[in-house]
């Protein structure tokens, strides 16, 4: 691993340390029955782990340490406004008689800043994600990286397809603009007939979301 780059493996190991937090967090101390094992699974901070695991163990690819830059700042500025600003910053005082305290402005700055960017900064990481299963299928192509890679990213967007609400509109985006290409005016009919073909392959392998992912799809926020 470090010889593709310390700062590269130092990264992707943070990641896999914070999310083995989270996921200890979200499910507790493993147990040794399906009902736990599936729910691991279906969980989006499982998945993240197991992506920080695969790319830590093996080439990896900076692109994809993007979206756990994003959800690293966001992780930081949560914490220090619900753990650290309350140890050197006082509240203010209860807006009405026995309610609690107001939080201290710099607090309730970085609360409206996270809460104003959030939608902005999932989107980001969707858009990301599409380009790295681009990168890495590149990558496999041109024996950059292996061939299983894009096979395991895809296997992990199809998830995030059908948890988040920003992966679906990062694809639909993306599958629109690629649609208007291949249909416009000049272009020859064959890429249109590919583009369908591919597509139709796409949504067969995608299939149907597991119980547990559809009905927690409509949500489209991540716990991270």
């Amino acid at each position: 691993m470090l010889r593709y780059g310390p700062l590269r493996a130092a990264s992707f190991f943070g990641a896999l340390v914070s999310y083995a937090i989270v996921c200890q967090k979200s499910l507790g101390a493993p147990q040794p029955n399906a009902a736990w094992v599936q729910r691991a699974f279906l969980d989006e901070n499982v998945q993240y782990f197991l992506m920080a695991f695969y790319w830590w163990s093996s080439k990896p690819v900076t692109l994809a340490l993007v979206p756990y830059a994003i959800f690293s700042l966001f992780h930081a500025l949560t914490f220090t406004r619900t753990t650290l600003l309350p140890q050197f910053l006082p509240p203010g005082p209860p807006a009405q008689p026995g309610a609690a305290p107001t939080p201290h402005p710099l607090a309730k700055k970085l609360q409206v800043w996270v809460k104003a960017n959030y939608d902005n900064a999932m989107r980001a990481v969707a858009f990301a994600e599409l380009i790295t299963l681009g990168r890495v299928v590149l990558g496999a192509l041109t024996w950059r990286n292996a061939l299983l890679t894009p096979v395991i990213y895809a296997h992990f967007l199809r998830q995030r397809w059908f948890q988040s609400k920003f992966t679906r509109e990062a694809v639909a985006l993306v599958h629109g603009r690629i649609l208007a290409f291949v249909t416009s005016p000049g272009k020859p009919p064959v890429l249109a007939q590919v583009y369908s073909q591919l597509t139709g392959l796409t949504q067969r392998w995608a299939g149907s979301p597991p119980v547990a992912a559809a009905a927690g799809a409509g949500a489209g926020a991540r716990r991270q």
